[in-house]
């Protein structure tokens, strides 16, 4: 029997070992690894800090979302060898593959900007894209009395790029609820000379952030945290102080890709960008946030990819031409506070524009537009995820070829 490997169960590779225990065939044993009993729902770290989600609202066992059809070894992943395929678990065990699929994410890397660690971290400066980060910030806004809040990001790329500024969007609606709006200070810091990467996302979300009155510093590059002093200094010399901070740290590839010597200066491993294969060899997928594709780290680029990248090992088992092709669509909600939000859909091509999706003139969503059910819809994800995603199902309507249907798209000049 041949086996196809996956390392990392996050949402990618939990996907991954859905469809393909549906999908490969009888002769195919489908085993995946990773280091922890618990799947973390992480676009819902985003609400904890404002008490909209519990942490029962975004942990679950592990298994009870993975195919009985699969093998889960829990254990921790030494490196890949890509010339003998295997991988080496810590402890010393080997484990042989066929095919390999790399799935193992990325995360947050405090350690790398100086002085973020010291002796504000998790107390007045916090994170939300950990589990633990979140809750101790969730603490943090509880008691919140007042004065300068801060959200920094450190640098490009990060998993989910909108969230820093969905953050600063929910902390205004939050601070309005419980009284402290007034007597807060929010500011928000960016490497970016806009609020987004795109152009026109980042004009509209800009005038956004005008009119809740959130102070934005734009190519703020993060050198040093002062902690003694509570301010941020930039490469520039520039200095913004703090009453808590929000952090958005380096983000980067596991360590194992590090070991293995496969990843670029962030650990992520280059890849095909159409077919998904890893560049170092032909046996090897790349999925979610472990790649080095020039599209969002987030949860609707991993299911999309996943369609893609099903079909493409199906093709490849069978030795035939993979024709299947990523073209980087992404599908975003954005949280703008006070029960609203927006709706970004793009790809490797297109940037976000206004528009309606899925229907044209209909919607119901709104494209870079505020509304109601854009924000409902951004809170239907969660079951969406559980219940569909996770298993691989296809979401009525999303397709993993971006549609420009109903997109307002600028005429470019001849």
């Amino acid at each position: 029997m041949k086996k196809v490997l996956i390392l990392g169960a996050g949402t990618a590779g939990t996907i991954m070992a859905n469809t393909l225990s549906r999908k490969a065939g009888k002769e195919w044993k489908v085993t995946i690894i990773d280091q922890s009993e618990e799947h973390y729902y992480q676009p819902g770290f985003l609400f904890m800090p404002f008490g909209v989600y519990t942490e029962k609202d975004v942990v679950k066992p592990r298994r009870k979302y993975l195919p009985g059809r699969a093998e889960y070894r829990q254990a921790k992943i030494d490196r890949i060898l890509p010339d003998e395929n295997k991988v080496l678990l810590e402890g010393g065990r080997e484990e042989p593959y066929d095919i390999l699929i790399i799935s193992t994410g990325c995360d947050i890397a405090p350690e790398e900007v100086e002085g973020l660690t010291g002796a504000d971290w998790r107390a007045r400066s916090h994170d939300f894209y950990t589990f633990e980060g979140a809750r101790r910030l969730a603490a943090a806004m509880k008691d919140w009395k007042g004065g300068r809040l801060v959200i920094n990001i450190a640098e490009m790329p990060i998993k989910c790029p909108v969230a820093p500024l969905e953050f600063a969007f929910l902390a205004d609606w939050y601070l309005n609820k419980t009284g402290m709006r007034d007597k807060t200070e929010i500011v928000y810091t960016t490497p970016l000379s806009g609020a987004f990467t795109k152009p026109i996302a980042s004009a509209i979300l800009s005038h956004l952030l005008d009119e809740k009155q959130i102070k934005v510093v734009q190519d703020f590059s993060i050198g040093e945290v002062d902690n003694e002093n509570h301010k941020i200094l930039s490469w520039d010399q520039r200095e913004v102080e703090y009453d808590l901070l929000v952090s958005v740290p380096p983000n980067m590839g596991s360590s194992v890709i590090e070991r293995s010597d496969m990843g670029d200066e962030l650990n992520y491993v280059p890849t095909n960008r159409d077919t998904l294969q890893a560049k170092a060899a032909d046996n090897i997928f790349v999925i979610g946030d472990a790649t080095d594709l020039p599209t969002s780290k987030a949860g609707s680029v991993a299911h999309f990819e996943a369609e893609v990248l099903t079909e493409n090992i199906l093709s490849y088992m069978k030795g035939e031409e993979m024709e299947e092709r990523f073209d980087g669509h992404a599908n975003c909600f954005i949280e703008s506070g006070n029960g609203k939000g927006f709706l970004l859909d793009f790809n490797y091509e297109q940037e976000p524009v206004p528009g309606h999706f899925p229907f044209p003139h209909v919607g119901p969503f709104k494209l870079l537009g505020e509304s109601r059910i854009n924000h409902l819809g951004k809170l239907a994800f969660k079951y969406v995820y559980w219940h569909m995603l996770l298993k691989g199902y296809p979401i009525p309507l999303v397709d993993h070829k971006m549609s420009y249907m109903g997109k307002k798209v600028p005429q470019k000049a001849s």
